[in-house]
């Protein structure tokens, strides 16, 4: 799986516990913005008029909590604004860390638009200023900064991102499933009368989406998409059979409800997937579930499953042996829902949307 340098730099925040940042819009760091986006509700961006009241809001949070503040500006005046709420986060001793977008390894040294050297600039303000010129190196100075941020007397950190690293693309190695969790799954679901597969989540690839779907439709096993991730599976197959989400229909509720075994792949378990927790019984569900996710916090997290698989979606698809079961009648009988709740009266007036809309999409 491949990740740029701004997405894996969120998702290493993210892993190390942050859930909260604060700045201000630049184009020097725009993919680390696009990744912030993605990671809504995990990692939330409190957008700030000035960089300066971002670095103070950042060192209050740093010290209010005991956890980093963290705090993005971009080059050039953005890291002298906030230059202020650093010397502060070191006067009292809150941890922090300020990200700082920076010109690329083409432009640096030939006096750039908004090129400055942060090391020098930040190196007497901060406990430690650094700059990632290799994305392969990004997970270990962000772990390295936050570890410097709390440790013996606290203080910020100020880490310089070049812009052409937050875009280069780097190879992430998914957790794989253990060779005893497929076997105990393929147990699980050759014993299941009415089995229901759920999936969910980013970070899938086209090989795990592809391999998902050959599993799927190998095995007859209908399929369900969690809230706003219809496009993780393909719904023309004749195994998709609905969505988990909101205003859901009575069919997949019924579905999820009389299933005996529910295999959920990379799915969060939130309001909207669960019908306000209410389709499964908290904590335990009736049913027998497999949760598989790339981030162990999720698994237990609303529901005890049956098997808890701490694995990356793409390489648990590509782990996954098709299952021969008797889930014919069961799965077209959900399809067949799926399709019936497409159709639609006559509309009044002279043009016909419901039809308008199945042509377009032929």
């Amino acid at each position: 799986m491949t990740r740029n340098g701004g997405r894996l730099l969120v998702e290493c925040l993210v892993a190390l516990g942050a859930s909260k940042s604060f700045g201000v819009p630049g184009e020097s760091y725009l993919a680390v913005l696009d990744a912030l986006h993605d990671t809504r509700g995990r990692l939330d961006y409190v957008l700030c008029r000035n960089e300066g009241g971002a670095a103070f809001m950042a060192s209050a949070y740093g010290k209010l909590t005991g956890s980093p503040g963290i705090c993005f500006v971009t080059r050039g005046p953005g890291a002298t604004n906030a230059s202020i709420g650093v010397h502060t986060a070191m006067q009292d001793s809150s941890p922090m860390i300020l990200f700082v977008g920076q010109v690329g390894a083409d432009m640096k040294g030939r006096e750039a638009f908004q090129e400055v050297d942060y090391r020098a600039v930040f190196g007497s303000l901060a406990k430690w200023a650094v700059e990632i010129d290799d994305v392969g190196r990004i997970p270990e100075i962000v772990a390295r900064a936050w570890t410097t941020a709390l440790t013996g007397r606290p203080g910020p950190v100020v880490v310089a991102l070049p812009e052409d690293m937050l875009t280069e693309p780097t190879h992430i190695v998914e957790a794989a499933p253990a060779p005893e969790a497929i076997a105990s799954v393929r147990s699980v679901m050759a014993d299941a009368q009415r089995p229901v597969l759920l999936v969910g989540g980013a970070n899938w690839t086209t090989h795990g989406r592809a391999a998902l779907q050959a599993f799927a439709e190998e095995s007859d096993i209908p399929v369900v998409a969690a809230f706003r991730y219809q496009d993780q599976f393909d719904n023309g197959s004749p195994v998709f059979v609905g969505e988990a989400g909101v205003g859901m229909v009575p069919h997949v509720k019924a579905l999820i409800r009389d299933a005996d075994v529910i295999l959920a792949v990379n799915v969060r378990f939130g309001e909207m997937t669960t019908d306000g927790y209410t389709l499964l019984s908290v904590p335990t569900p009736r049913q027998k579930l497999i949760h598989v996710h790339a981030s162990d916090r999720e698994i237990g997290k609303v529901y005890v499953p049956l098997l808890g698989i701490h694995a990356g979606p793409n390489a648990f698809a590509a782990a996954l042996p098709s299952v021969k079961g008797h889930w014919a009648s069961w799965r077209a009988k959900a399809r067949q829902a799926y399709e019936g709740a497409f159709d639609a009266p006559v509309q009044p007036g002279s043009v016909d949307m419901v039809a308008v809309s199945a042509w377009l999409r032929d």
